[in-house]
Order: C-alpha cells, then sequence, then structure tokens
C-alpha cells in the first residue's frame, strides 16, 4: 500500500513536473502524461488548500462551539 505524500511532497513533485516540461526535451507523449499527472497533483492541493482555508476560518466560541470567524469573506 502506498504511502500518502505531504503537501509539500505534491508540491515539490508538482515543481519537478513543471521545471522538466518547461526544459522543452520531453517527447510529445510522456510531456502529455506529465502535464496529467501535475493536473491531478494540482487539483489535489487545490483541494488541501480549501480545506485548509475552510478549518482556519472557524473559530470555538466560549461554550466550546465552533462557529464561523466573522471576519471571514467568502469568494
Amino acid at each position: 500500500m502506498a504511502e500518502e505524500k505531504t503537501f509539500e511532497q505534491s508540491l515539490q513533485e508538482l515543481e519537478a513536473i513543471v521545471n522538466h516540461l518547461e526544459s522543452g526535451d520531453v517527447p510529445l507523449e510522456a510531456a502529455l502524461t506529465e502535464y496529467q499527472k501535475g493536473m491531478t497533483i494540482s487539483k489535489t492541493l487545490q483541494t488541501t488548500l480549501k480545506h485548509a482555508e475552510r478549518t482556519l476560518a472557524k473559530i470555538v466560541t466560549d461554550t466550546g462551539e465552533i462557529a464561523d470567524f466573522e471576519g471571514n469573506s467568502d469568494e
């Protein structure tokens, strides 16, 4: 069973893919495969960031309840 990568590991992998594609030394078929892999990683990273943003936009009230932070502005 494969171990799940951390956010930082996934970001480094995405950066490596981008650098590899930007080098221009990639055959078309390999470039398409790398691009698709990069897009999958990018979507995963975006989901992780949105989840973190929602978590950070919550506060715990004096009664222990979790509430939306009033300073939070939705997109």
